[in-house]
């Protein structure tokens, strides 16, 4: 039997003038008759999200329903709606969507392993959202659209704006998963990042309850098919560190942990734009082309020349572009099982070691913390580095309980025997301020030679704070640098450092209570 649900839904995509999995030239033609963006004088698209700029997270809810009550971990991230809420805003963005001139809808896929993949439905009300769907998600062939069969929809109506008073919302924006209809509603944002990173959420409720682990990571292959995993938060290096031309790309920031090995989940990138040159990140600067939507990026009005270096408009600026405009990709981008698992953090106190090797407990605990330095300039207001945590490095993406995913990668470790170190990219000699920052040159060869075996069986020394087991020899690196106490000038200044950021990991530890007295005590040292 139909519910009301079904048959709006059923009229949207029945809906006069709706473009069906439009090409990318169709899509570029359009965005440019409906003047939703320009082009560049790279081929690429360029288009602006207006008022938001970023994701908003304190928009986001979860439906509460029988089907959520038990198993989502409430609270600031997972915020509660009630259904009357959902269904009453859903009527009002389906009648909002079906008076529309036109609509674009996109059929594919999120996962690359066709056992756990995802078939989505994307619905839009602008075109340029609709060929960032198509560039970032999974595209079928022929015979996979034919068969498609949607499991979960993400309607954006961008141009509907909801009334908290009455909606039972925060504000005008809206981004809510309902897990009992299989529907994303989006409203009220123009920022289309918040089409890919729902769906990524709804991957990290679903791959759970199938004995997957979804990981907000990047992964690449090298040449005897050794599998490497990139964990990090923004700033610490993650897309540089995997973009190896060595290596074959698997994807630059979602995957999952299959029995089957790592799969990617999206089929695309969405790469920050900051900055970005031909030199430093030559990958992503070349996959910038046709079909690749800037968003937020200043043009040169008379060139149309991207200026990356502009951040007039934001610091968040993007580039969505799908993984074949990069030469050195896995595909289908599925692979074994990790090697290695690297943590990355750009610790502004310079108290971490530059490589560190984990053990089980110790890697369980620093997925927990997600530890890193959140950088001057990466934020409004921070004009100072400031120490963050973001649990399993991607705590806005999480509807469960931390323990799960923590669980879940204790035993793959476990299971596949999988090394993990922790790589800090920040800084040397001193605190910010004082130090400078790690030499790109020496992390690339901690992680080479990491990523080679080469530090399986070296000789180790443990650092009396942290715990953690630093190399004393690592190929292409000074011994000097390894040892962080040894490139201070002031013994007693680090001392003090390091017991600060040890509190500052206790504290930030104690919201994890179900975590196990083995875990808790693989963290840092701290005598108050």
């Amino acid at each position: 039997m139909e519910t009301v649900e079904s048959l709006r839904l059923e009229q949207l995509l029945n809906h006069n003038t709706l473009h069906k999995n439009a090409s990318v030239s169709h899509l570029i033609e359009k965005i440019l008759e409906r003047k939703e963006g320009i082009l560049t004088a790279t081929g690429a698209v360029r288009a602006t999200t207006g008022k938001y700029t970023g994701r908003s997270p304190k928009d986001k809810f979860i439906v509460k329903d029988e089907t959520t009550e038990e198993l989502v971990n409430w609270g600031p991230v997972n915020q509660p709606i009630d259904e009357a809420s959902f269904d009453q805003l859903y009527n009002k963005v389906t009648d909002h969507l079906q008076k529309q001139n036109e609509l674009f809808s996109f059929k594919g896929f999120a996962g690359a392993d066709q056992k756990y993949r995802l078939p989505i439905t994307v619905i839009n009300e602008y075109a340029w959202h609709n060929l960032f769907a198509r560039q970032l998600f999974i595209v079928p062939s022929q015979e996979e659209y034919d068969e498609h069969k949607t499991e979960f929809t993400v309607i954006s109506a961008p141009s509907f704006t909801a009334d908290p008073v009455v909606d039972g919302t925060n504000s005008e924006t809206f981004i809510i998963i309902s897990f009992k209809r299989k529907v994303v509603l989006i409203g009220g944002t123009e920022y289309a990042g918040e089409i890919k990173k729902s769906i990524f959420s709804v991957m990290n409720y679903i791959l759970p309850q199938k004995n997957v682990m979804p990981m907000h990571c990047s992964a690449n292959v090298g040449k005897e098919g050794d599998v490497a995993l990139f964990f990090g938060l923004s700033g610490t290096g993650k897309t540089t560190l995997s973009a190896d031309p060595y290596r074959r790309l698997i994807g630059d920031d979602e995957h999952g942990w299959s029995p089957n090995g790592v799969f990617n989940i999206e089929g695309g990138c969405y790469a920050k734009c900051i900055n970005l040159s031909p030199e430093k990140e030559p990958q992503i600067h070349q996959a910038i082309r046709f079909g690749t939507v800037l968003e937020n990026v200043v043009l040169n009005d008379k060139t149309r020349l991207p200026d990356y270096d502009n951040t007039s408009m934001t610091e968040n600026t993007r580039a969505a572009y799908p993984l074949e405009n990069i030469d050195n990709i896995v595909t289908p981008s599925v692979a074994g099982h990790p090697n290695a698992i690297i943590f990355l953090t750009a610790d502004a106190s310079g108290t971490l070691p530059p490589i560190s090797r984990l053990t089980k407990e110790q890697a369980m605990y620093h997925f927990l913390s997600g530890y890193t330095s959140k950088l001057a300039g990466t934020e409004r207001g921070v004009t100072e580095p400031e120490a963050t945590f973001s649990t399993c490095f991607g705590s806005p993406f999480l509807p469960l309980a931390p323990s799960t995913y923590a669980e879940m990668l204790g035993e793959k470790i476990d299971q596949y025997n999988s090394s993990v170190f922790l790589v800090n990219t920040g800084w040397t000699g001193g605190p910010y301020g004082i130090g400078k920052r790690m030499k790109l040159s020496y992390t690339r060869a901690m992680v080479h030679a990491a990523l080679e075996g080469e530090l399986n069986s070296v000789e180790v020394v443990q650092d009396d704070v942290f715990g953690l087991e630093i190399p004393m020899h690592v190929p292409g690196v000074p011994d000097e640098v390894l040892i962080p106490k040894d490139t201070w000038s002031d013994p007693k200044a680090y001392d003090a450092q390091a017991k600060e950021l040890a509190r500052k990991f206790h504290e930030n530890f104690k919201q994890f209570k179900h975590a196990g007295n083995d875990i808790a005590q693989a963290g840092p040292i701290y005598r108050p």
